[in-house]
């Protein structure tokens, strides 16, 4: 009887659900704080070979950043906010479980 377990590629579809896109951004939290930085949000961009990936990583720590420590905190409503910037600005399908 083999154990089978859901891994989260490194380099996702444009299409995955809210926890799976929790999952691949926390890949990138490589100092384990926690919240992901600009530099961290950049190299996910790369991940993706999206354009421009710097320029769209500061807007969008600038537009998800509420408390304004310049980090994208993964355990309050900034991630939530993140979630809603890679729809709108990145075309990434992400969905609710359960659809």
């Amino acid at each position: 009887m083999a154990i089978m377990s859901r891994c989260i590629p490194l380099v996702p579809s444009k299409e995955m659900t809210v926890d799976e896109f929790k999952a691949w951004i926390a890949r990138f939290d490589l100092d384990h704080d926690g919240s992901i930085s600009r530099e961290e949000l950049q190299r996910a961009l790369q991940s993706l070979h999206t354009w421009f990936a710097w320029w769209k990583a500061r807007k969008g720590i600038k537009q998800v950043d509420t408390n304004r420590n310049r980090r994208i905190d993964t355990t309050s409503e900034e991630m939530d906010k993140l979630v809603a910037y890679a729809q709108e600005h990145l075309h990434m399908k992400i969905y609710e479980d359960g659809w």
